[in-house]
């Protein structure tokens, strides 16, 4: 269990009239948070979702997967933001400020009823719904501006308006674990170790311990929904790094047998053709070649009010290494 309460709505903060004149609707003041409970398990609240990284890869050489088509997970979305009373404490200050000017304040006085005192900002409805916010993935990758809907209410137990492209859905937070997830580093074992010979075919594994499915959960506790993204390896891609060479398969494409991503190479194997390798037909000379190493990943996902498992697409995580190639020295009887 994650010790410690972990609050899913941004508290408001100072407000800064700079932000909206800018077309920054988003309250930054509350933006991340990370819990750890006494087994080492993290949990860490982003863009009002709630992430679960227990079961994800870990260490040094750990990176995120790259889709393998041309779709990407959201750069923005939406999520549920503020309670009626934290809208209000939020919004009134900037207004107050009166430098977004006259009309504009006016104007959004209007649209959250802000002079009622009982009903403005939704007050009369307070447990029964939020106002949802725009968030935004602060690696700020392409589209990450999308999302410039003002603030709007949604009820509990309803969905959000079908206009709202990444509102948060089971499906929207699959997509959003999809980018937490962290998988091992690709460098392969390689037989013979150090250098290897010319036209020596090249054993090459992956540690099967370390290529096992990894998860990330991702939920919006306030209106319970939630989603687990899993990523399980399947293949390995290898690329000698230069075309004086030959690959085991000759695809280069070696798939996952028993959870193991290659063979180790065994005493008496030498004349055998390596289920997973290389043979370089030239040697490196003075310098190296890179080797690079892809791992292909299935991902798929699990979700609030859905049946069975539902797929995302494949993710790619690679590394390059030195290979050095020498040639055969022959001995003269």
């Amino acid at each position: 269990m994650v010790s410690g309460c972990l609050s899913l709505l941004v508290l408001p903060g100072a407000a800064h009239a700079d932000d909206i004149l800018d077309g920054n609707t988003e309250n930054t003041a509350t933006e991340q948070r990370a819990d750890a409970g006494g087994d080492g398990t993290v949990s860490v609240t982003v863009g009002g979702v709630v992430f679960d990284r227990s079961k994800n890869g870990s260490g040094a050489s750990v990176g995120p997967v790259t889709s393998s088509t041309s779709w990407s997970p959201p750069a923005c979305w939406y999520a549920p933001k503020f309670s009626p009373k934290e809208l209000q404490d939020y919004l009134e200050p900037i207004w107050e400020a009166e430098s977004t000017g006259y009309q504009w304040d006016a104007e959004q006085r209007e649209k959250y009823n802000a002079k009622d005192e009982k009903k403005g900002f939704n007050k009369d409805k307070t447990g029964e719904g939020y106002w949802w916010g725009s968030y935004v993935n602060k690696s700020y990758p392409p589209g990450w501006d999308k999302c410039d809907t003002d603030y709007f209410w949604v009820d509990l137990g309803d969905p959000p308006p079908a206009d709202k492209e990444n509102a948060v859905t089971p499906e929207v937070l699959a997509e959003l674990a999809y980018a937490e997830i962290r998988v091992p580093g690709t460098k392969v074992t390689l037989a013979p170790a150090g250098a290897t010979k010319v036209n020596l075919p090249t054993w090459a594994w992956l540690d099967g311990a370390e290529f096992k499915p990894v998860s990330v959960t991702a939920s919006v506790r306030e209106i319970g929904i939630k989603a687990t993204a899993t990523a399980e390896p399947v293949s390995l891609q290898i690329e000698s790094g230069t075309p004086d060479a030959e690959t085991y398969p000759a695809s280069g494409a070696c798939e996952i047998h028993d959870g193991r991503i290659g063979e180790p190479y065994a005493k008496g194997k030498a004349d055998e053709t390596p289920p997973c390798g290389v043979k370089y037909l030239r040697s490196s000379g003075d310098g190296s070649y890179q080797l690079k190493a892809t791992v292909t990943w299935k991902i798929h996902w699990t979700g609030t009010g859905v049946a069975g498992e539902r797929r995302l697409p494949d993710g790619d995580f690679g590394g390059e290494q030195d290979v050095v190639v020498q040639e055969i020295q022959a001995v003269n009887r």
